[in-house]
């Protein structure tokens, strides 16, 4: 009889059905959120016109991911299943193997699939983010240009040896995997047996590994093949990036020689699989082990030791031509204009008549300095900001081309306080307003910017708000993100603060642009709202089918999103075209992968005064083009791209994997052509190339006996100073005509104490596009390099800057500056080649110690050769620098001189510290206690200057007490005599 309890049916866990609930909906909640984030990233290109971007990402990606997922997973699991199933029946197996099959019989199934899955996966990821090599193999397009090795098109190099390479290696990775797990299956179901010295292996083990082996040797073979060709772009421990007298001779025969003895072996492992003798594969591994060590190392080694070294100059230069030579064509300065420039040091009258141009748009104005100037007489609110560093462009006023420094009064809701509520910063506040700008070259008589745009509403000689569209919706500082437009009801954005006339109440409006996706469904709310996550995106009346949501508003951000292939420019700057505000963004194609030219990493040659060095430099580049032209606009967001050096091969590669992103050079408005300039990042890294590579003799090149640097920023005062930055101005270079352009300098390579900062070179890029729609001017982009015969010591801005400092007179009225609560601060040291040789000129500002306080342009530093002058207007320190009458006015000349000018320090304060003019006579003040801290002052920086030249830090730390109690003894008694008066 069967007993009741027998015959029920065993109960589920009660908690089995709820686990399994809470699993599908964890999982339909997850799959939702991945779901709403590319819905949201979709909307977003859609909404720009840059959907088949992200498309053909998307199609890339997941068509390699499969690539990948397939050809691990497949073969892996092929491997396991052939060596399980052709496994020895009755093998005799140790205890141990029998308990390992114990505990994996019961999970075998899951081993069997879940290995080959997990593998494939994690494959499969590894292999989608190649899909830009992928995609330029299949795209490539042509160099026109042959190595000087192999005679093949750099194209090969750039496009396909990158492909190749990445494909044998994961084809080198899935058969090793592959082989391993072949391995251990034979191992663990007895057909590979070890007893004592003597190993036993059936026949079908045999033939899988043994075929498996061949595979892999091959793909070596292979792999040594192709590692010939990238010697082409190797640096590691080499004279010079390229194949070297060492590589040519020995490393290039000896890969050769390694590819086919590796292709010999793997034939011997076929032989294997089909006599069933493993001697011969054996003794083959064996040999290629010994060839490698004796071809790939020792051989290499010889000749590099007893043939380059003890004649390498001369053995090499071969090759460090054709480093040169490739290294100036990738990085764009083959063409550069060399001139020997003689500066003259003999400040004569009238010597500037010749640079009238020059002179007049000399920028006094530091856009690294004014940002506080902008803010405190520009910025009305506290929600407004503007950059740390403005912007340098030029402007066509009364038909004269002005250097302009500029900048958007930009929306910062980190300053609204207690108003900062999730509606105001979201729905209110949402927007920027306006450009202000300011002449380059002029300063007002109080030492304030010369404004010739600005205010709310804007006005000014750029327009108004009725000439162009002024409002800063998509900026460098702009919110997360705004929601914006509206259908109807009262406008709630704020436009702008209220004015005198405007009866108190602040002016709103309603965006009516497209900028962003619409939120015109509940779906699209819910999404966004999961994106941001925020409730007011969903929950907020503000929101209704007209609104739109605005991210990812950076201008960089926005060229980035849409152009993944460009590497971006980290100094976008804004402009007024065509009646709106553009944000002008250059963008380069860069590769790692040209033949023979020298890398660097470009976060490192772009670090100086304005752009931090990151902490790791991971992106290295050995080619560069500024291939785009991009601009963002500044209201409604929309993204256009110029295809700007339509020869570039990436470019036209990248241009046939988007087709239609890009649009052609014509499309440029003429107004839009007047703005462009030559971008700094390139120019830095030009200027960072050209330091070594503007030498093209290879013997000089090989003995580095005219190596240049870019000198540190002569104002720091930091233990690491960093590199002065380049500067925009317009200037005329010797025999050419004025336009605007970018410069830097160049002093020697040297350290220690034989360093000197002296200047060795002048390099300027001519950075007017011209005006002719569709066609670039022929000198844009031109590059001039200025050398200094090296028999002239002309001082470098280090060296400048140094006289500045120790000049008795000059110290004599800083100190005077910063008596009280004010402090003097230092601005951008400008070198001009003008008069016949090479004019510096520092403004000096003097700000106030007080919390809302900004620098006020008050003196203006200059030298030439060895004379320095120093007064309150940059015209009047031309005329006293060149005997009272420099031959040209600079832009201030209509601001009357103050009462602290220096009278003659242009004539006594000669700069040829320490021996002064200046210094030797300041001149009685009447005032006993003054004229003894001014001597006192005087003998310190004598001390000082002797102490630093002989290397004594401990007396020039005592020299430098002396000078600062002289100094504030100098103030007492000078406000003594004040209060006296």
């Amino acid at each position: 009889m069967t007993s009741p309890a027998s015959s029920r049916t065993p109960r589920r866990s009660p908690r089995a059905p709820v686990l399994v609930t809470v699993a599908i909906l964890a999982a339909l909640v997850i799959a939702f959120f991945i779901f709403s984030s590319l819905l949201t990233d979709y909307l977003w290109y859609d909404q720009l016109g840059f959907a088949n971007v992200l498309t053909t990402q998307w199609i890339a990606g997941a068509v390699m991911f499969l690539v990948g997922f397939v050809a691990m997973a497949v073969p892996v699991w092929v491997s396991i299943d052939v060596a399980f199933r052709f496994r020895p029946v009755y093998a005799k197996l140790n205890s141990q193997l029998d308990r390992y099959q114990q505990v994996i019989e019961p999970l075998r199934r899951v081993v069997v699939l879940g290995v080959p899955i997990v593998l494939g996966l994690f494959a499969g990821i590894a292999t989608s983010t190649r899909w830009q090599v992928t995609l330029q193999w299949l795209n490539r397009t042509s160099f026109g240009e042959t190595d000087p090795q192999f005679g093949l098109d750099v194209g090969f190099y750039v496009f396909e040896l990158p492909f190749y390479q990445g494909a044998v290696g994961f084809a080198s990775a899935v058969v090793l995997i592959a082989g391993l797990a072949a391995l251990a299956t034979s191992y663990l179901y007895g057909a590979l047996r070890f007893s004592g010295r003597d190993v036993r292996i059936s026949r079908v083990a045999r033939i899988q590994l043994a075929v498996t082996a061949a595979l892999y040797l091959a793909l070596q073979g292979l792999s040594l093949w192709l590692d010939q060709y990238a010697t082409l772009t190797d640096g590691t421990n080499k004279l010079v990036t390229g194949a070297t007298y060492t590589d040519v001779a020995a490393g290039i025969p000896g890969k050769q020689i390694l590819a086919l003895a590796a292709a010999v072996v793997a034939i011997l492992f076929i032989v294997t699989a089909v006599v069933g003798k493993w001697r011969l594969s054996v003794i083959g591994t064996a040999a290629l082990i010994i060839i490698s060590i004796i071809v790939g190392g020792i051989y290499p080694w010889i000749v590099q030791r007893f043939q380059v070294e003890p004649s390498e100059r001369t053995v090499e230069s071969t090759y460090i031509e054709r480093n040169i030579d490739a290294t100036r064509e990738a990085y764009g300065v083959a063409d550069v204009e060399e001139q020997s420039y003689d500066a003259q040091s003999d400040a004569e009258a009238g010597a500037l008549a010749g640079d009238a141009v020059t002179t007049a748009n000399i920028r006094i104005i530091d856009p690294a300095l004014v940002t506080d100037a902008f803010a405190q007489l520009q910025q009305y609110r506290q929600y407004y900001s503007f950059p740390e560093q403005l912007s340098v462009d030029r402007y066509t006023i009364d038909g004269q081309q002005q250097d302009t420094v500029i900048a958007v009064r930009e929306l910062n809701t980190d300053q609204l306080g207690n108003s900062a509520t999730p509606y105001n910063t979201t729905f209110v506040y949402t927007h920027g307003y306006g450009v202000v700008a300011a002449y380059g070259n002029q300063r007002s008589a109080d030492g304030q910017p010369v404004f010739l745009e600005s205010g709310i509403p804007v006005t000014g000689a750029l327009g108004d708000s009725d000439s162009y569209e002024p409002r800063i919706y998509f900026g460098q500082e702009s919110p997360d993100y705004s929601i914006v437009g509206g259908d109807g009801g009262d406008d709630i954005e704020l436009d702008y603060p209220s004015g005198a006339n405007d009866n108190g109440t602040n002016q709103t409006t309603t965006f009516e642009g497209d900028g962003g996706p619409k939120l015109d469904s509940a779906f699209k709310k819910l999404i966004y709202a999961i994106k941001f996550q925020s409730e007011q995106v969903f929950l907020s009346d503000a929101v209704n089918d007209q609104s739109q949501i605005l991210y990812d508003r950076d201008p960089a951000q926005r060229v980035q999103k849409v152009a993944p292939y460009l590497t971006i420019d980290s100094a976008p700057y804004p402009a007024v075209v065509d009646g709106r505000v553009k944000w002008i963004v250059d963008a380069y194609t860069t590769t790692p992968e040209y033949p023979y030219s020298k890398p660097q990493a470009l976060s490192d040659a772009i670090a100086d005064t304005y752009t931090e060095r990151p902490v790791y430099a991971s992106n290295e580049i050995n080619y560069i083009r500024n291939s785009v032209k991009a601009t963002v606009d500044a209201y409604d967001g929309s993204v256009d791209l110029f295809a700007w050096d339509t020869e570039d091969p990436i470019l036209k590669t990248w241009q046939k994997i988007f087709p239609s992103t890009t649009k052609p050079l014509s499309d440029m408005s003429v107004d839009l052509m007047q703005h462009v300039r030559y971008p700094q990042d390139m120019f830095k890294v030009q200027r960072a190339i050209l330091g070594t590579y503007h030498v093209t003799d290879a013997d000089s090149f090989y003995s580095s006996d005219d190596a240049w640097v870019t000198p540190n920023e002569p104002t720091s005062n930091t233990a690491n100073p960093p590199l002065q930055p380049p500067y925009y101005l317009t200037l005329q270079l010797p025999d050419q005509d004025p336009a605007f352009s970018i410069y830097s300098t160049y002093i020697p390579q040297q350290s220690g104490e034989n360093a000197r900062n002296v200047l060795t070179g002048y390099l300027a890029a001519n950075a007017d596009a011209g005006t002719t729609p569709g066609e670039i001017s022929p000198d844009y982009g031109k590059l001039s390099l200025l050398t200094l015969p090296k028999t002239d010591t002309v001082p470098g801005p280090g060296q400048v800057q140094n006289n500045f400092n120790t000049d008795t007179a000059v110290a004599n009225q800083l100190a005077l500056l910063t008596r009280g609560d004010t402090s003097v601060v230092r601005g951008n040291l400008l070198t001009l080649p003008v008069g016949g040789g090479l004019l510096y000129v520092q403004p000096i500002y003097v700000k106030s110690n007080s919390e809302t306080s900004y620098p006020v342009l008050q003196k203006v530093l200059v030298s030439f050769g060895e004379k320095i002058a120093f007064e309150d207007t940059l015209n009047g320190a031309l005329d006293s620098l060149f005997g009272g009458n420099s031959g040209a006015q600079a832009g201030d000349e209509g601001v009357p001189e103050g009462d602290t000018s220096t009278g003659d320090t242009g004539d006594a304060g000669t700069g040829d510290a320490p021996d002064t003019g200046a210094g030797a006579d300041t001149g009685a003040t009447g005032n006993s206690q003054l004229d003894q801290a001014l001597a006192d002052a005087q003998s310190a920086l004598e001390d000082r200057s002797a102490a630093y030249q002989s290397n004594d830090l401990v007396a020039a730390a005592e020299a430098d007490e002396r000078l600062q109690t002289a100094l504030e003894a100098a103030v007492t008694a000078s406000e003594a005599a004040t209060a006296g008066q």
